[in-house]
């Protein structure tokens, strides 16, 4: 393999890295915020902010979330043919789709909220209805520098937006509770808690849009520092063919349904699970709506979003290869395509075996040292998590393997897929939560199983469409054995240091760090990276250099 060759899959792995890096940050932010949000606002009101979180979603993956990955994918197609004013005027009508569409899924949101939560959320709801607007021109201008394979500011618009979220989410919250209600003590009736609640959740709910929108004012301002250059490069492109407005409009429009069909599709078991629990469940079992909301908001505000956080990078790799791959696809380098889809899924399965079993075997502390509540709260997360942490690994395969498809035109069959898994994990959380006690577990069974049957769905597509056979012993088989040593490596750490210390923080810190570097030294040992794999990753260098002073690599 040629030294050119070895530098575009390095750059495709470091543009990987750096959105995932983002992620990364973003989510170690949002879970930093949550802490103090959850003290503020309570379990209740975390039911209210999720549950209304759930919907809101919804309409903005239906309508704005996929826009990054489809704008991205049909510009970078023109790019690579050098066609830069077509590219330009793809963006251009992009912005004028989403101003259309955007608006629309905001004013249905608003007005529609109580048609999807009951009383105590719709406001919440409604709060969130105009970020589906903004997000809608942020993911234009997002997907528009993705497709120059730059995801330099998409990262930094990400993690901005984290930072204002988490700011305008704790204190606007606080400062609706106090406003509002006189005082922050909680209290004793059932209606004042309902109230309380609802103006946490508001607050919080005011943070996502606050953030969305200084992401979009710092993409605004990084495509007005280079619009200078972007015009150079349309006055200078020698290709005289012209795409119409019209023409432009239709493939985006055939591009950008079957990403959001399949996006959509994709995360809507999250709200009719949400649906299933909050809404049918209680009005058929006559059960307490407050205590499912509570309940409700214990499992997606402390278990799911802590598992949640290592798919990161494989959402980012998804968003990576898409334009990479399209490419490849269309210069029919098919063993270009195939060594690109191995690499991309070694990388993440690289991450995600590792997370996985660390959050199987330190899920009490680390529950614990992000959201310190009282000690039955921290066990039902605690072993909720323990149960999703397996969904880790599943959906960060399938995440990237929808994408993969994508890529290569196969824009159906993720949405086919995920409809397949949707209807099953259905049937068995309605099964569970109506003739079973498992009440919470039976939503993470449920969550586990959609990500193992889209996980296997879409492996099976990938293989067929492309020809493609994932090597097993490296990408696989090393990372589960060495995070086999490493879970053994951190929970003894741990063990040891509570003994000591009598603190599951103190404790948490030290067993995170032994795991770390246990089964970054079985990697080597085993094998598992080589020193070009390693030089890929962002601050790759550093890597090779530490393993070379241990004298783990020569």
């Amino acid at each position: 393999m040629s030294g050119k060759d070895n530098s575009k899959k390095g750059n495709f792995i470091v543009q990987a890295g750096i959105l995932a890096a983002a992620g990364i940050i973003s989510r170690i932010i949002g879970l930093l915020y949550r802490s103090p949000l959850n003290a503020i606002i309570g379990e209740l009101g975390m039911g209210y902010y999720q549950a209304a979180f759930g919907f809101y979603t919804i309409v903005l993956l239906i309508s704005s979330y996929s826009i990054p990955s489809a704008i991205s994918k049909v510009i970078a197609a023109k790019l690579a043919v050098k066609e830069y004013r077509n590219a330009h005027r793809i963006f251009l009508c992009a912005l004028g789709y989403i101003l259309v569409v955007g608006g629309a899924a905001s004013l249905f949101l608003f007005f529609g909220a109580g048609l999807f939560v009951e009383e105590a959320a719709v406001p919440v709801l409604r709060t969130f209805a105009p970020t589906i607007f903004i997000y809608g021109i942020l993911g234009v201008l997002r997907g528009y520098f993705q497709a120059h394979k730059s995801m330099a500011q998409t990262s930094v618009s990400q993690i901005l937006e984290q930072i204002i979220n988490a700011a305008v989410s704790v204190g606007a919250a606080y400062l609706l509770i106090d406003g509002f209600m006189g005082t922050m003590e909680v209290p004793a009736d059932k209606e004042g808690q309902v109230a309380r609640a609802t103006y946490g959740a508001i607050g919080s709910a005011l943070g996502t849009g606050a953030g969305v929108f200084a992401g979009l004012l710092l993409m605004l301002g990084i495509y007005a520092l280079n619009r200078r250059l972007i015009h150079n490069r349309i006055d200078h492109d020698r290709h005289m063919e012209q795409d119409s407005y019209g023409a432009i409009l239709k493939n985006i429009t055939m591009v950008v349904t079957p990403f959001i069909l399949s996006t959509a599709v994709y995360n809507l078991s999250g709200a009719v699970n949400n649906g299933i629990y909050t809404k049918i469940l209680p009005e058929i079992k006559n059960l307490d709506s407050v205590e499912r909301y509570t309940n409700w908001g214990i499992f997606t505000g402390q278990s799911l979003t802590v598992s949640n956080i290592p798919i990161a990078f494989a959402t980012a790799m998804a968003s990576a290869i898409i334009p990479s791959v399209a490419q490849l696809v269309a210069a029919r380098d098919a063993q270009g395509a195939r060594d690109k889809i191995g690499l991309a899924v070694k990388s993440t399965m690289v991450i995600s075996i590792p997370s996985a079993v660390g959050l199987l075997v330190l899920a009490k502390p680390v529950i614990y040292f992000l959201f310190p509540r009282p000690d039955e709260v921290v066990s039902l997360a605690a072993k909720l998590l323990m149960m999703l942490s397996v969904s880790v690994v599943f959906y960060a395969l399938s995440t990237l393997n929808g994408s993969i498809l994508q890529g290569l035109g196969k824009v159906n069959t993720p949405i086919f897929n995920a409809g397949i898994a949707l209807v099953i994990q259905t049937a068995v959380a309605l099964a569970l939560l109506f003739y079973t006690d498992l009440d919470l577990y039976s939503m993470a069974i449920a969550n586990t199983l959609y990500s193992g049957i889209m996980c296997l769905l879409n492996q099976i597509s990938v293989r067929n469409a492309v020809g493609y056979r994932q090597e097993m012993v490296k990408t696989f088989l090393i990372p589960l054995v060495s995070s086999g040593f490493m879970g053994a490596a951190a929970w003894a750490v741990y063990e040891g240091m509570l003994m000591l210390t009598a603190s599951m923080r103190i404790s948490l810190i030290p067993a995170v760090l032994v795991g770390v570097c246990v089964y970054f030294a079985m990697m080597i040992i085993m094998r598992g990276l080589s020193e070009q794999e390693l030089k890929g990753f962002p601050k790759g260098h550093l890597l090779v250099k530490a393993a070379k002073k241990c004298r783990l690599m020569r």
